[in-house]
């Protein structure tokens, strides 16, 4: 992720995620297995639900000779029911009943009163680590609660009887015969019925049972819950530690940094890896699409420099381990396959490492030609030119100038020195194309006289390995200089990054690139000429 912009697309989004994926996983295991961990060492608790059933038939007001009352706003007449059942002495009571131990308190914390909507359906859910206890609790409050209303209502009733009764015994035997009077013994009859039955508003609609499984913890939903908490937290590490982290991630981390077109993309593998050990036997045979990325990088740097003549290229890196002697040795050889003259030029004279391939000898070198104890042509060694699978190479050779087992205190001076310039001069007229191997640009100073004296300079990559302040250092440094920058190649990659960053087909982006590339160099871009080389 590039720590200079403030805008994620999808694909570097999912590029991260998948770098990531092994904290991603990590999180979320740890995450979810410290909840599941936690929900089964919780004490289960089962909770069973009665429901009472309250009635509206207002039949308590009727007979009493009382005017019915609305009934419209049906939330609020159950709230009203709720309320009713959660008040009183039901808790205490129903302790009492139950036993086991129970106090008032107990039952009450256990308890949970609720409506359902709009209907006149009140819940009474009781909570216990012993579900046959819960459905006890449960059904017992509920029994309680009937049981009250049933006799405030057989109260209610004999009370209004006795007022009946009184306005009975007031009536004269005339009045008693009227309709007056024989509508209040109607009254007086109904209400002496009521009086004696277990009459009551609410009644239970559903008895509590033992339950089955646990209320709490819920395992299963805990676990999920964890599952994405992990995921969550794993993603949030990932994205921060992509922006703390500083290394160069892809091909397009480098064309962003260095503003310059992608000369090409060199995959992983183990043979470009033992390029620079010693010698403990012969180079292995690169693959196919190793030695195919190098014969890219080849034809793309003759396409983007149509109008001028290269013969001079520096190999540099911002800092060691990018890979820099790797690419010019095989860059090299991809043009001497091609039958050109080619002469690969080691100019780091403070860590040389060409003479520990196995086919390179060990002697005299570089520094001995620029402090004159040598003619160039002594100094020189040829080698087998290394064919891809299949192909014919026989007879195919590259001159190889080492940096010599000499080490010279004053390499900068040697590197900027008229002896240098005069090498130059000399190989130029003999071979057609010279690649030269520099030290790291950000770590000394060595090589920067010979950036204005080549013909051109490619910059390398090591794609999860480079850092991006070294990379940004060196671009600024190239900016302020007069190099002639051709282009970068991106070391290190995956497979399916080399296989499938860059095709073969024209576009105008990558034409904005080759110009961008002829500026550099102070000339103008060919018109209309297809650049073969495309992000897929």
């Amino acid at each position: 992720m590039q720590q200079g912009s403030d805008t994620l697309n999808l694909e570097q989004a999912l590029g991260i995620i998948r770098r990531r994926l092994p904290l991603i996983v990590l999180c979320v295991v740890i995450v979810a297995g410290t909840v599941l961990v936690f929900s089964k060492r919780e004490t289960k608790k089962y909770t069973a639900t009665a429901s009472l059933a309250f009635s509206n038939d207002q039949l308590s007001q009727q007979v009493a000779g009382l005017p019915p009352t609305s009934t419209g706003n049906l939330l609020a007449q159950q709230a009203n029911n709720v309320e009713l059942v959660r008040r009183g002495d039901m808790a205490a009571k129903t302790a009492s009943v139950v036993g086991n131990g129970l106090t008032e308190e107990d039952v009450a914390k256990s308890l949970s009163i609720g409506g359902q909507g709009e209907s006149s359906i009140v819940t009474i859910a009781a909570t216990d680590t012993s579900p046959e206890l819960a459905a006890k609790i449960a059904n017992t409050y509920a029994n309680q609660f009937v049981s009250e209303q049933q006799d405030a209502n057989r109260k209610y009733f004999k009370s209004a009887l006795t007022l009946v009764h009184k306005q009975l015994a007031g009536l004269t035997p005339q009045q008693r015969i009227g309709g007056d009077g024989l509508q209040l013994q109607d009254r007086a009859q109904t209400l002496g019925l009521l009086s004696e039955l277990n009459y009551g508003n609410v009644k239970v609609a559903e008895e509590a049972v033992p339950p089955t499984a646990p209320s709490f913890p819920k395992t299963s939903k805990n676990l999920a819950i964890g599952l994405l908490f992990g995921l969550l937290i794993g993603f949030g590490l990932a994205f921060v530690l992509e922006r703390l982290d500083g290394r160069i991630r892809g091909p397009k981390d480098l064309e962003s940094i260095y503003n310059l077109p992608m000369l090409g993309v060199v995959p992983t593998t183990s043979a470009l890896a033992g390029s620079t050990r010693r010698k403990t036997g012969r180079r292995k045979e690169l693959p196919p699409a190793a030695a195919e990325a190098f014969n890219l990088i080849r034809a793309h740097l003759r396409f983007f420099n149509v109008d001028r003549d290269l013969r001079t290229v520096v190999i540099a890196s911002p800092a060691p381990g990018d890979g820099k002697t790797t690419i010019a040795r095989h860059l090299a050889e991809a043009a001497a396959r091609l039958g050109s003259r080619v002469l690969l030029v080691e100019a780091d004279l403070r860590h040389p490492t060409l003479s520990q391939q196995p086919d390179i000898q060990s002697g005299a070198g570089l520094a001995d030609v620029l402090i004159g104890a040598l003619p160039i042509g002594e100094a020189t060694q040829s080698v087998d030119v290394q064919g891809s699978p299949g192909e014919d190479t026989r007879g195919r050779t590259l001159d190889v100038l080492s940096a010599g087992e000499m080490r010279p205190p004053n390499p900068g001076e040697l590197l900027e020195s008229h002896a240098m310039d005069a090498l130059l001069e000399q190989t130029r007229s003999t071979y057609d194309l010279i690649i030269i191997d520099t030290p790291p640009l950000t770590v000394v100073s060595d090589a920067f006289p010979l950036l204005t004296k080549v013909d051109g300079v490619v910059i390398v990559g090591w794609v999860g390995r480079s850092r991006r302040d070294a990379a940004e250092l060196l671009h600024q440094t190239l900016d302020s200089s007069q190099a002639r920058l051709l282009g970068i190649v991106a070391n290190g990659a995956k497979s399916s990054t080399a296989d499938h960053a860059y095709t073969l087909a024209p576009t105008t982006a990558t034409t904005k690139s080759q110009a961008a590339v002829a500026s550099n160099n102070g000339s103008a871009a060919p018109e209309d000429k297809p650049v073969p080389m495309v992000r897929s």
